[in-house]
C-alpha cells in the first residue's frame, strides 16, 4: 500500500493506492508521511487542481474495495455532473433498481474515495444536505466551490 497526504482548504486528506489505482481518498487530522506512489502522486496534482478551481474532471485509476452494489452506486456518481446535485432517488433510478433508494445512501456513505468519487453531490429529495462522513461544513463548502466555477 502507498499513502500521501496532502493539505486542502478543508484540511489534512489522505490518499491511498495500491499497485492497481486509488483505494482511498479521506480526510484526516493526521500529517503522517506514506509511502507515495505514481498514483497518490496524480490523485495529488488533480486534488490540487480542483481546490484551486482549475480542474473538474477526475481521471485517476480507482481501486476501491467494495460489493457489486456498492461499485455500481459508486460509479454512478462519478457520473453526476461537476456543480449539479441529485437524490439518492436519482442514484438508484441511475443503476436500475428503484427500490433501492435506502441501500444506494448506505453505499454513499461507503464510498472510501472522497470528492474524486462525489458523493457529496448527493442531496435529499427535499433539497436539504444530508449526511457526510468528512461533516456537512465541508459538504457544504465542496457544493458552493463547485457552484461557484
Amino acid at each position: 500500500m502507498y499513502c500521501q497526504f496532502i493539505s486542502s482548504p478543508l484540511g489534512h486528506i489522505k490518499i491511498t493506492a495500491n499497485a492497481d489505482g486509488i483505494t482511498e481518498i479521506m480526510f484526516s487530522s493526521a500529517t503522517e508521511h506514506g509511502t507515495p506512489s505514481r498514483f497518490t502522486e496524480l490523485a495529488a496534482i488533480q486534488l490540487q487542481a480542483y481546490f484551486a478551481g482549475t480542474l473538474q474532471q477526475f481521471t485517476l485509476p480507482l481501486a476501491a474495495s467494495g460489493t457489486l452494489f456498492q461499485q455500481h452506486v459508486w460509479q454512478a456518481l462519478c457520473e453526476v455532473p461537476f456543480g449539479m446535485t441529485c437524490s439518492y432517488a436519482d442514484i438508484a433510478r441511475r443503476i436500475g433498481n428503484n427500490n433501492a433508494v435506502r441501500a444506494v445512501g448506505s453505499a454513499n456513505g461507503r464510498n472510501p474515495i472522497a470528492i474524486v468519487v462525489p458523493c457529496h453531490r448527493v442531496i435529499g429529495a427535499n433539497g436539504t444536505l444530508t449526511g457526510y462522513a468528512g461533516g456537512l461544513e465541508k459538504k457544504a463548502w465542496l457544493l458552493k466551490h463547485e457552484q461557484r466555477l
